[in-house]
């Protein structure tokens, strides 16, 4: 005779043996969409709520749909449906996402639209808690940095650009990462370089043509310092030559990897006029930066702080994940209070996303739902102390696949802040990306969009292709 086994959840107790079967069959929470053609906006807010594996969407073209399928029917409005959907999750859940019914990347673009239309930040807090059921702190915290941003930065001049530059080369792989990024040495990145220098001269030919000046210059990837520094000589040399920067407000260069940085390098980009940096150590700990795949230690970490320190890098960012595998909030606290007295002026706190093409989603695709209150609470504590600190934040995005479906934040002191950051979220500039992988972001003002065009992601098929590259840009971008 079988034993039968239950086990606890946040909805009551679940039969074992019933709960396996209905995943064969039935889900266990069935919801039919009416009049809807495209369920992705409305399953992506489902699965706030819920594991894939326990639910199911029916829409018009699913029928019969099996007994006890909840129905919400589309009536022109698709926030209404949403509202619809999220209170009945809340009731059949008990969780309540701080975020309201908000799936999208940006909420900071969406208190500007909605502040150039309202013209007061209380209605579009208001507007924002009672349209999207955004919870009170979270909508206090996106009309904070619209207005932190309105005051400091304005908006882009018409005939300003941001220019990405990417480096798709890293020392290692990490466990959270799905980046286009590779292991070679430096052969095979001299390889990748000439194809990249004929990308940056063009650009920088066809922009002076068209009137187009450099107003920020984010050079990323991957790993840019692991590029030897001849190479990253070469690098800022060709993009000096090529690029009208007359106007530039803003020079980044990635240096994640702490043990990648040198004083060599430093130099070199200091002397180009490299002025942030970004030192990335995701956390202090060296047990996590093993288990997560970094190469690096944390006191690599202290050693490039007190390099750039000695280089003197006017802003130096550095990055840190909540929830990463195996920590509490109180190794998170050790790692930003360690960040902090090293000197970074500009902190970047990422939540961790479980990634489509990541080593983590292979080994844990449901990472994400297993501990959202410990990483909103690291969250809580970063936000207290920073602000506590005389930090502001001043950039926020989000992203899907997160822990506790959180945000990350860009802080900065004395108003030290990422301008490229901001300008990529605000969406009403053209960045122009330069690289495997990059893709350009074509600003139409008349019409307030973007259109793409992308750069192949395989560095190999880059170097293959480059000519094809510069025609798209040329076509796309340069001629319209």
């Amino acid at each position: 005779m079988c034993c039968q086994m239950t086990l606890r959840c946040s909805q009551g107790t679940w039969d074992l043996r019933t709960l396996v079967m209905k995943r064969r069959t039935i889900p266990l929470y069935g919801l039919k969409l009416r009049s809807v053609e495209n369920t992705n906006p409305y399953e992506e807010l489902v699965k706030l709520f819920l594991l894939p594996s326990q639910y199911q969407i029916f829409t018009d073209h699913d029928e019969p749909v099996p007994e006890g399928t909840e129905i919400f029917s589309y009536q022109g409005d698709k926030d209404l449906l949403k509202r619809q959907l999220y209170h009945a999750l809340v009731q059949r859940t008990g969780k309540h996402p701080k975020w309201g019914i908000l799936t999208g990347i940006r909420p900071v673009k969406l208190a500007r639209d909605l502040y150039d239309r309202m013209g007061s930040l209380e209605k579009v807090r208001a507007y924002l808690e009672e349209t999207y059921l955004l919870e009170t702190g979270k909508a206090r915290l996106i009309c904070d940095i619209h207005q932190y941003q309105r005051q400091n930065l304005g908006q882009p001049k018409a005939d300003s650009v941001g220019v990405y530059i990417g480096i798709p080369f890293c020392p290692t792989r990490c466990l959270y990462c799905s980046f286009t990024s590779n292991q070679k040495g430096p052969e095979e990145i001299q390889r990748y370089l000439s194809a990249l220098f004929q990308e940056i001269q063009f650009a920088g030919a066809q922009m002076k043509e068209s009137g187009l000046k450099t107003e920020s210059l984010y050079i990323g990837g991957g790993t840019p310092t692991t590029l030897t520094d001849q190479q990253l000589t070469d690098l800022l040399a060709h993009v000096t030559r090529s690029f009208d920067l007359s106007q530039l407000k803003e020079c980044t260069v990635e240096a994640g990897r702490p043990d990648t940085i040198t004083p060599e390098k430093l130099e070199v980009l200091k002397a180009f006029g490299v002025g942030r940096i970004s030192i990335n150590p995701q956390t202090m700990h060296d047990v996590t930066l093993e288990r997560i795949g970094r190469s690096h230690t944390a006191e690599q970490t202290r050693q490039a702080f007190q390099m750039a320190h000695k280089a003197e890098i006017p802003v130096i960012n550095a990055d840190l994940i909540a929830g990463l595998p195996g920590e509490e909030p109180d190794d998170f606290q050790a790692s930003l209070d360690q960040v902090l007295e090293l000197g970074a002026n500009n902190v970047t706190v990422h939540t961790l996303a479980v990634k489509r093409s990541s080593r983590l989603k292979e080994l844990d695709e449901n990472f994400h739902y297993r501990q959202p209150e410990q990483t909103e609470e690291m969250l809580e504590r970063a936000a207290d102390t920073l602000r506590g600190k005389g930090y502001e934040p001043y950039y926020l995005y989000r992203q899907k696949h997160t822990a506790g479906s959180t945000e990350n934040i860009g802080y900065c002191k004395d108003d030290a802040l990422g301008l490229y950051n901001v300008r990529i979220m605000e969406e009403a500039q053209s960045i122009i990306a330069l690289g495997a992988g990059g893709i350009t972001k074509v600003y139409y003002p008349a019409e307030n969009r973007l259109e793409r065009v992308p750069n192949v992601s395989n560095y190999e098929i880059y170097i293959e292709r480059i000519e094809e590259m510069l025609e798209r840009k040329r076509r796309n971008l340069f001629r319209r």
